[in-house]
């Protein structure tokens, strides 16, 4: 066995591994995971708030038991994933094993952590994003107009998983003008590319349509009542926050499409960055939205690093980098990661500890992270209403309506109580209420 699938292999291995043991065990599973479980006993073509493909990994995840082990699984094997797909990017743009280990040890140690411990669109998101620049580069690469179906194929499944994409799709088309791979616009495979794209998303266009496009309602929702507390110069910060480590190597990554002659065919990946994150910007978008723009970079940076600063004083440069990586992983891993106790996070903000103050969607600062705070409290509300239910006389006539999804999911998750089941006027759960007769609110 080759050198680089071993240490391929090992990066995995430790990637998956790292998701479930940097988390306390005082922490339950995040309100939005509950709500996406609850999707797979209600299988369609669209939900309020999400495509429908999250409710496919749900419904695999249920016939394996809907376990903690299974639910924290997949979010982690999207990450390795996105690894995998970056290390496959330097190989086919020739880069050394050390360009391999550098970028795959800069995407483990970052960002990636935290957002892989939860069962959100998020992880498959990234990867979606990280597929699709793949595809890019192997189009730039070959000229083969295989991969630029693959290309609309992947859209499609990110489509279906999480309509972020669609701004990379939205910034990718300006960024073709800019490039030779302009011509495109010229042959028929990349109409055919773009029926094929649109055929496998119709079904979920046809099912907002039929249901009057909840979608903009949720995007006006969510802009009314929380983009409207982003600031944008926040928003810049933490683009460097998110990979703070591995910041030199995501830097070489930029200065090479523009002083390194062999990535000059690919500055279209650049131009693509250049637009989504103007994009965003303007759009007063989340930080973490534009996350997916970057694992790509780290193949580019990685390559340029490792074969540019080989000569001289610059060849230990590449060692300060593994041992930036490995020094800002200590602080990374105690801000992101669900490590400490709730009460450890509200002693550390009365002594006014760095970073120890957190912003959440509603604007105002707390003492804990939102994702943290959302992992709490879950099994004890459930434990209350079973208490409820099996001290009422009549259970056969019982309807149980929360205040959120977070609330209903969480019942419906943790109850010990055989086919009770909650439901909410929130989110997906109004349409799949059923009232019988003689229901009592």
């Amino acid at each position: 066995m080759k050198k680089g699938t071993v240490l391929l292999g090992i990066f995995i291995l430790v990637k998956m591994i790292l998701q479930y043991v940097l988390v306390n065990p005082v922490y339950e599973l995040h309100r939005d995971e509950f709500l996406h479980l609850d999707q797979a006993k209600h299988l369609a073509w669209g939900y309020h708030s999400v495509p429908p493909l999250t409710s496919w990994v749900s419904w695999l995840i249920l016939q394996l038991g809907n376990g903690v082990f299974w639910i924290r699984f997949f979010p982690a094997l999207f990450g390795a994933l996105t690894i995998l797909v970056v290390w496959k990017t330097i190989e086919s743009l020739k880069g050394s094993l050390f360009a391999c280990f550098l970028a795959a040890l800069g995407l483990t140690l970052s960002t990636l952590l935290r957002l892989n411990v939860l069962y959100q669109p998020n992880s498959l998101d990234i990867l979606c994003w990280t597929l699709l620049f793949y595809t890019l580069v192997r189009l730039v690469q070959t000229a083969q107009y295989k991969w630029l179906y693959l290309m609309a194929v992947t859209f499609a499944f990110g489509f279906l998983n999480k309509y972020n994409i669609a701004f990379c799709l939205i910034a990718l088309l300006p960024a073709l003008i800019l490039s030779p791979q302009r011509k495109l616009f010229l042959k028929p495979q990349f109409y055919g590319a773009l029926a094929l794209g649109l055929l496998i998303i119709g079904p979920n266009l046809i099912w907002q349509f039929q249901h009057d496009f909840p979608v903009f309602k949720h995007l006006k929702e969510l802009n009314d009542t929380q983009l409207v507390n982003v600031n944008r110069m926040d928003f810049v910060k933490e683009q460097v926050f998110f990979f703070l480590g591995s910041i030199f190597i995501l830097i070489a990554a930029f200065v090479s499409f523009f002083s390194y002659p062999p990535f000059k065919p690919y500055r279209i990946v650049f131009w693509t960055y250049a637009f989504a994150i103007a994009l965003f910007i303007f759009l007063r978008a989340k930080a973490y939205y534009a996350i997916g723009l970057y694992p790509i970079f780290f193949a580019f940076g990685a390559i340029y690093i490792s074969d540019v600063w080989q000569k001289g004083w610059m060849y230990y440069l590449r060692f300060v980098v593994i041992v930036m990586i490995l020094f800002f992983f200590w602080p990374l891993f105690r801000i992101t990661m669900p490590t400490r106790t709730p009460e450890d996070y509200v002693q550390a903000a009365k002594e006014g500890k760095p970073f120890s103050s957190h912003t959440w969607e509603d604007g105002k600062k707390y003492p804990i992270s939102q994702d943290f705070a959302d992992m709490l409290g879950w099994k004890e509300l459930a434990r209350k209403t079973d208490s409820v239910y099996n001290s009422l006389p009549d259970k056969e006539h019982v309807f149980i309506l929360s205040n959120n999804y977070g609330e209903t999911g969480a019942i419906n998750y943790y109850t010990k109580v055989k086919g009770l089941e909650a439901y909410s006027f929130d989110a997906d759960y109004i349409n799949w209420m059923k009232l019988g007769p003689g229901s009592k609110h």
